[in-house]
């Protein structure tokens, strides 16, 4: 393929320019980056993506990856000299048809072809050159000669004559020699460039790779996330329709109970209305015979003294009231939405995960902390760190960042089996004695794990959890403007242990405290 054909094939179709840092879309054509961004935002508000060259649409926003293949080939390309057709030069004595010249002439300031070179002058005076459009540069503008010399004390380019005059008694090069000398100079300054830009493209793909985990993992964040709305919609529309069911229920069974009784009061009610009726009937008589005569006057006395309402549980033992419904069992059912609450916050906590050091400054002579400052081992092997104000005395460390604000999170990896606490404490912690335990003072916070009991700890209350662990990681979560500190198990799915309320007064910086086994800092994301 042609030089000029090739060109063109390294055109971007957006700016109609060779490509700058060219990208590629999923259906193969390239852009320079700026192009498509562009143009990709111009879709922002339609929400519809296609390729501008083939329309290709796209369901999302499509991300372009870096064409390095392409890259290479134009940063050659850029790199090569024009060849001699490119340059478009035409020999000066062919004015009859432009005949591309192969050679200039520096004394003639003119350009030859190859029939006018072949009857061209030979004499030494006259330079021949590749063909050039500014050969007027070639000479001295003060002599008109060619310029033949580098003078390195004033770096310019001089005739014979400025040698013998103007640069006289000055370093003089030939202009071969200095450009050789000058091209080092180049060659060593492009491989460190070169070396550079090496770097560059490596850390251009470091990055690139982890842009596409953190899309990944955005990605999957977004699903668990989704997944996990989901479930909890589920959940709480179970609880709806059990919740509603139970008072369904219980609205049929006290509507059938106060049904029964009401029929029996109804007819208790027209009974009494027959004798009432029978009494005015015997009252408006005027015969006395009659009157005195009627039979079963029993029944007609006083319903209150005959005692005939046991039927009915009698007139002052009246039904509960309607609207006393079974709460306690509806209660009960709802409670379980606090196990819901729990999923929302430990699934779903805003900020990521702190980034936890140890300070070794802190750490008890009989605790190894590793290389990476995040991991703290039990050991009965002294470390000989010098004594100070800000050591801990007993198997504890913290760490060096302190948190005055936001929400955030660390977890922590644990030996199954051992003595150890984690927690998060002022930096204002006694450092001897036991006043110096997290949990065991109004300055600290903590989760114990002792004779495999689990229990958790501020200002020596000492709350035990019941639930069995089985886990061995865990996680803290801090909100500092809300006063809450968190613990959680996590298990599958995440388990909210306990949540300490306070108002919190300094920085919290991270504790660990190991008697035996070893506790790692999680920093990564879960």
């Amino acid at each position: 393929m042609a030089a000029a054909d090739l060109r063109d094939e390294l055109l971007c179709s957006i700016c109609l320019s060779t490509y700058t840092d060219p990208v590629t879309l999923r259906c193969g054509h390239n852009f320079c980056r700026v192009c498509i961004d562009r143009a990709l935002d111009t879709q922002d508000e339609s929400g519809v993506y296609s390729c501008p060259e083939c329309r290709k649409r796209f369901p999302e926003r499509p991300a372009p990856m870096r064409n390095f293949a392409l890259r290479k080939v134009m940063e050659n390309f850029l790199l090569t000299p024009p060849t001699q057709t490119e340059t478009k030069i035409c020999c000066t004595y062919c004015v009859d048809s432009p005949v591309p010249a192969v050679r200039s002439c520096l004394h003639c300031e003119a350009s030859l072809c190859d029939k006018h070179l072949r009857s061209h002058s030979k004499s030494p005076e006259h330079v021949l050159s590749d063909p050039s459009t500014s050969l007027e540069k070639r000479k001295c503008s003060v002599h008109k000669k060619i310029l033949e010399y580098y003078c390195t004390e004033d770096a310019a380019c001089i005739c014979v004559y400025c040698s013998a005059g103007k640069h006289r008694g000055h370093r003089v090069d030939s202009l071969v020699e200095a450009s050789e000398k000058k091209k080092e100079k180049l060659r060593n300054v492009l491989q460190k460039l070169t070396t550079k830009r090496n770097e560059n493209e490596e850390s251009v793909q470091s990055l690139e790779k982890r842009k596409r985990k953190a899309q990944e993992k955005a990605a999957g964040e977004a699903e668990r996330v989704t997944a996990l709305c989901t479930e909890i919609r589920r959940r709480v529309d179970d609880l709806e329709k059990k919740v509603l069911s139970e008072i369904s229920r219980q609205e049929k069974e006290e509507s059938l109970s106060l049904s029964a009784l009401i029929h029996q009061l109804e007819i208790k009610k027209d009974e009494l209305s027959r004798k009432m009726r029978h009494i005015e009937e015997l009252c408006n008589m005027t015969d006395p015979l009659t009157v005195l005569q009627e039979p079963d006057t029993g029944d007609l006395c006083d319903p209150e003294e005959e005692g005939g309402d046991e039927d009915t549980g009698g007139h002052d033992k009246q039904p509960h009231d309607g609207d006393d419904l079974d709460v306690a069992v509806i209660s009960h059912t709802l409670h379980t939405l606090c196990d819901v609450i729990s999923g929302i916050r430990s699934g779903i906590y805003v900020e990521g995960p702190a980034d936890i050091l140890l300070d070794v400054n802190t750490a008890d002579n009989n605790l190894l902390i590793s290389d990476d400052l995040k991991t703290a081992t039990g050991t009965e092997k002294e470390q000989k760190r010098p004594e100070t104000a800000e050591r801990f005395q007993y198997n504890q460390v913290m760490s060096r960042r302190g948190f005055t604000s936001g929400r955030h999170y660390w977890d922590v990896e644990i030996s199954r089996s051992g003595f150890w606490v984690v927690g998060m404490c002022y930096p204002s912690i006694e450092r001897r004695g036991q006043q110096s335990d997290i949990g065991y003072n109004n300055k600290s916070w903590g989760l114990w794990r002792c004779n495999n009991q689990y229990s958790v700890t501020h200002d020596e209350e000492v709350i035990q959890l019941p639930d069995k662990i089985s886990s061995s990681r865990f996680r803290i979560c801090l909100d500092y403007e809300a006063g809450q500190l968190s613990f959680y198990e996590l298990c599958d799915p995440i388990r909210h242990l306990h949540t300490f309320t306070a108002t919190f007064t300094e920085p919290l910086h991270a504790t660990l405290y190991v008697y035996n086994g070893y506790l790692t800092i999680k920093n990564e994301c879960q």
